[in-house]
C-alpha cells in the first residue's frame, strides 16, 4: 500500500521534500548535530510546516535511519531466498552491494556512526525492522554439511563479504589518496574491479 495514500499531491511532496532533505542533513551533521530548522531551510519550507509532519527531530531521525539503514544491508540479501546456486548468487550479491555503496557512499559511515553513539535506542529500532539473515546463515550450514563448501562459520563467512565490500567505500579518503594519489578514475575501476575480485576471493576461500 502506498504510504501516502490519503494525502493530497501537494502532501505526497512536502513530504517528499522533507525526506530528501532530512537525508542530506543528517548524514551531514548527525543525530546529534542537525537542527529542524536546517532541514526546514533545505526542504523549502517553514519549521512550523515541517513539525506539522514529523513533531520531534528524533521521529524524522528514525524515518531516515531506516532508510538508510536499508541501504546499507539492502534487500539484496532477497537473493539468497532464489534458485541459482550458491556462488551465483554470491557473485550477484557483491557486484549489487557495491553498486549501491557507490552511489551512496556516505551511508556505512553514517549507519556506523549513529549504532556507535545511540546502540541502545537504534538496535531496538532495527528490531522493530524484523531485519534477519538467520535464512541466508542456515543455508550457509547446508552448504557445508552437502560438502560444496568448506565448514566455516556462517556468521563469519557474512561478516567477511559485507566488510570487503564497505570498507574501500568507508576508507575512500585514505585508499584514493594514498594507494592512487587522488586519482579518481583508478579508483573508480578499483571498484569496478572489486566486484569480480571479491567474489572470487570469498569463493576461492571456502571451495572445499
Amino acid at each position: 500500500m502506498d504510504k501516502y495514500i490519503g494525502m493530497s499531491k501537494k502532501d505526497n511532496n512536502t513530504e517528499e521534500k522533507i525526506i530528501q532533505a532530512a537525508e542530506v542533513v543528517f548524514i551531514e551533521k548527525g543525530m546529534a548535530g542537525a537542527r529542524m530548522q536546517q532541514i526546514a531551510d533545505v526542504a523549502g519550507i517553514n519549521k512550523a510546516l515541517l513539525h506539522y509532519y514529523y513533531r520531534s527531530k528524533e521521529k524524522l531521525f528514525n524515518v531516515i535511519f531506516k532508510i538508510a539503514f536499508k541501504a546499507f544491508i539492502p534487500n539484496l540479501l532477497e537473493v539468497f531466498k532464489g534458485d541459482k546456486d550458491f556462488f551465483t548468487k554470491l557473485r550477484y550479491f557483491v557486484s549489487k552491494y557495491i553498486d549501491v555503496l557507490e552511489r551512496n557512499p556516505h551511508l556505512p559511515g553514517f549507519v556506523l556512526h549513529e549504532i556507535s553513539h545511540r546502540p541502545d535506542n537504534l538496535m531496538k529500532m532495527v528490531k522493530e525492522m524484523n531485519f534477519d539473515v538467520d535464512f541466508i546463515q542456515d543455508q550457509i550450514a547446508e552448504e557445508i554439511a552437502q560438502g560444496k563448501i568448506k565448514a566455516i562459520d556462517p556468521a563469519q563467512l557474512l561478516i567477511n563479504v559485507i566488510s570487503l565490500c564497505i570498507f574501500p567505500i568507508v576508507a575512500k579518503p585514505m585508499i584514493s589518496g594514498v594507494i592512487y594519489k587522488g586519482d579518481e578514475k583508478a579508483y573508480k575501476k578499483m571498484l569496478k574491479d572489486r566486484k569480480t575480485h571479491v567474489a572470487d576471493f570469498i569463493i576461492n576461500s571456502i571451495k572445499p
